[in-house]
């Protein structure tokens, strides 16, 4: 990944496919479908995670399913209009893929490197056990003027280090996607199961 584009914003996973191909959308010609990777945690727990992937890299018309596979790409986001306001949702955009035997230990199943700036003030705060937290949001430049907006969360030090960014500062974060489940109230009667995604930070650097 030596395109300067790209560098600031690297992404390689190794899971199991757990869903068909469902088409996306296309651009000048070229289908892109997305498919859900489950990635397993050091723990007995896993993480879903969505891929947009090309037509051109993968036979989108096969059943996948249980196979193992490595991607490596982007973590990306875009607005989708719904409930008269605009919601993130993300994926990892595939640039390579590799067919794997199983999710062997050899690989690290799990990175994510993005170098952006922080486009909200962090929230600092501890859970009622007393652990440290920060979340903030990352905006990762794209070409043509676009970006992705990433939220992260930080724990220990690194929370208590994040709570000193400002809006505009420039930090780089290493880390891991992970997927998590909420209930959304739609209204007085309904709710509804929705999956939040962010990168849980292991180490990151603070550069202006």
């Amino acid at each position: 990944m030596t395109d300067k584009i790209i560098e600031n914003n690297q992404v390689s996973i190794m899971g199991k496919i757990i869903s068909d191909f469902s088409f996306s959308h296309e651009v000048f010609g070229e289908g892109f479908y997305m498919v859900d990777i489950s990635v397993q945690r050091l723990s007995d727990s896993s993480d879903i995670i969505p891929v947009m992937i090309s037509e051109r890299l993968i036979d989108v018309t096969k059943d996948y399913r249980d196979s193992y596979i490595q991607i490596f790409g982007q973590f990306r986001s875009y607005n989708r209009h719904e409930e008269k306001r605009n919601r993130l949702v993300f994926s990892v955009f595939a640039r390579e893929i590799s067919f794997a035997e199983d999710d062997s230990d050899k690989v690290k199943s799990n990175q994510i490197y993005l170098d952006g700036y922080i486009c909200k003030a962090p929230v600092y705060r501890r859970t009622p056990l007393g652990r440290e937290i920060a979340d903030m949001l990352l905006a990762v430049n794209r070409p043509y003027g676009k970006s992705d907006y990433i939220p992260c969360i930080c724990w220990g030090r690194n929370a208590r280090f994040a709570s000193g960014f400002e809006v505009g500062g420039h930090v780089q974060v290493w880390g891991r996607i992970q997927s998590r489940e909420y209930v959304k109230k739609l209204n007085e009667e309904s709710v509804e199961k929705r999956t939040a995604y962010e990168v849980s930070v292991s180490k990151m650097e603070y550069l202006a």
